[in-house]
């Protein structure tokens, strides 16, 4: 029996295990704002912006591994979306976008609201579709879901003429079951293949491990970590792959890399003679940045070919399953070196954990701003090891990728891929609503800067009006500060970095949320026990000290490392 094409697009989404709906209305998809009226089983939370609509439901994504929906309207209610679905595409986050568009006999016209969608939405998505006559609706929706599920994951988008979703149109082609939706599980690789990358790494006398962005998937990491225990070999992670190693297995990492060449890790790869990457995508950490002179072996291993170029040129690949061939390697393996027992790399561990003694994050506050070391000391003592830390890009975000430790997979969220400003606040929402078995029942927290903040700080209404029990700390020096201290690297002076003029605990008031200042060190712990126990959405500002800075890009990594 023919069904309307508006109830296709729900008994789609039901069959997809959709909760959330996210995003904000419009004349040409208000027909499925409409319908949903009637299917409370998804709730509809409206934002503030499509952009940060695309945020959250990247978040949902994320950390359920189910594409989290964000829709909007045409014109400027798609071309706003475009940020959200780059990020959500670049870092692996599943996610479909829903957009209407003009009637099909207008789609060759200059009219109201006209956009050419399918063109601009194509190079930030895998694949986008506009569903043309009403028997594609049901395929379109089906394809848009398994396409954003299978890896790498990323977002799609599904276009809907308003005359397809209204007037009474009708398919004969009804929505999919929910086992449709479920994506083709990867297997392992060949057995020659398994055979070449045990040879490799048992003739590698240092032997070390990098973690990439999908490594750090649950059974990846279950599978890494089985790896380790029996071979243990020294361990380094980009940004994104934070969470992948687990406190037993400390002993082992080295931290994590991206962006400057300074770090222990960095130090770590100049030793190696083979690397073995599991989940890493160039876009992390650049591979002429970390293989400058192309001397390292590589094993790739990851779901998807290897991007080979000059300086990522694996000696072998291993495509498929993550978690079936890291198995299938711990079980083939014996007498791995274990380079992490050497002296060099000792006193490479040494230095990465250097700066836990220093005073900055750890002597009695004497007054003043507030030191990023101190604040991420206190804060990695007030959590619960699985509580969501969303970070946003800035300076925040090199001190808490490079400080932060992470001890269980998909509990801190950054995006360092496209660093995209402005993602913590709608992540964290994501993350509340998206908890089980009680939604925003756990407290999340997210750390911007005062420039990331405004940037999205609208969706705090958002947070507060569905109950989301986040706390978000603001670092607030008053300007666009990664920027400032690059500039002045370059040219001996910064433009454009001038912000300042918020208020931002009487703007988080204003919102309906808890509003609360830091203005100098003594004051961070007692204000951040009280914020972390505030039930509901609440906003700190905390007065930042940034002038060491620019030593976060100095010291660079040479090859010639001793």
């Amino acid at each position: 029996m023919p069904t309307e094409t508006v109830q296709i697009v729900i008994d789609s989404l039901t069959a997809a295990g959709v909760k959330y709906v996210f995003g904000v209305p419009g004349a040409k998809i208000d027909s499925v704002f409409n319908a949903l009226v009637d299917h409370p089983e998804i709730k509809v939370i409206v934002c503030r912006h499509e952009q940060n609509a695309a945020f959250i439901a990247a978040a949902v994504g994320k950390l359920t591994g189910r594409p989290g929906v964000c829709i909007a309207t045409s014109g400027p209610g798609t071309s706003n979306l475009v940020t959200g679905l780059i990020t959500a595409t670049d870092e692996g986050a599943p996610l479909v976008a829903i957009v209407g568009s003009v009637k099909r006999a207008q789609a060759a016209k200059r009219t109201h609201q006209s956009l050419r969608a399918t063109e601009l939405l194509t190079p930030v998505t895998k694949k986008v579709v506009e569903a043309i006559v009403e028997d594609q609706v049901a395929e379109v929706v089906l394809d848009a879901f398994r396409v954003a599920a299978a890896y790498p994951q990323g977002a799609t988008a599904i276009c809907l003429p308003i005359d397809v979703m209204t007037q009474g149109m009708k398919s004969s082609i009804p929505a999919f079951p929910a086992s449709a939706f479920l994506p083709p599980s990867y297997g392992p690789s060949t057995d020659a293949s398994l055979q070449k990358a045990t040879k490799l790494i048992q003739e590698a006398k240092f032997p070390v491990l990098y973690l990439g962005m999908r490594a750090a998937d649950e059974v990846v990491v279950d599978a890494v970590h089985r790896f380790l225990r029996k071979h243990p070999v020294p361990v380094i992670e980009t940004f994104q792959a934070a969470g992948a190693i687990s406190k037993e297995l400390v002993p082992l990492f080295f931290g994590r890399v991206s962006l400057f060449r300074n770090q222990p890790g960095d130090k770590l790869l100049t030793k190696a003679d083979l690397v073995i990457t599991v989940g890493y995508d160039q876009a992390e950490y650049d591979a002429n940045l970390w293989n400058a002179s192309n001397h390292l072996h590589i094993v790739h291993l990851d779901c998807n070919p290897a991007t080979v170029g000059y300086f990522y040129n694996p000696k072998l690949e291993l495509i498929g399953s993550l978690a079936s061939n890291l198995d299938l390697l711990t079980n083939c393996l014996q007498n791995v070196a274990r380079p992490q027992e050497t002296e060099v790399a000792q006193s490479i561990l040494s230095e990465f954990h250097a700066w836990e003694s220093q005073a900055n994050a750890n002597a009695k506050p004497t007054g003043g701003p507030v030191h990023p070391l101190h604040f991420i000391r206190l804060l990695q003592s007030m959590i619960d090891p699985t509580t969501v830390i969303a970070a946003d890009v800035g300076s925040v975000y090199i001190w808490m990728c490079r400080y932060f430790y992470s001890f269980h997979p998909k509990t801190f969220l950054v995006s360092n891929a496209q660093q995209t400003l402005g993602v913590a606040l709608p992540w964290a929402i994501g993350a509340s609503l998206s908890q089980e078995p009680e939604p925003c029942s756990r407290k999340v927290v997210s750390v911007s800067g005062d420039g990331g903040f405004l940037f999205s700080g609208q969706e705090l209404v958002t947070a507060v009006k569905h109950g989301c029990n986040i706390t978000h700390f603001v670092w607030n020096d008053g300007k666009y500060n990664m920027v400032e201290f690059q500039e002045v690297d370059k040219y001996g002076r910064s433009s454009g970095i001038e912000l300042g003029g918020v208020d931002f605990a009487a703007y988080a008031e204003a919102f309906g949320a808890k509003g609360m200042k830091v203005k100098s060190s003594e004051q961070l712990e007692g204000v951040m026990r009280e914020a972390m126990a505030h039930k509901g959405a609440c906003v700190v500002d905390v007065e930042i000290d940034y002038a060491d800075n620019h030593e976060l890009m100095t010291h660079v990594v040479a090859d010639s490392v001793a």
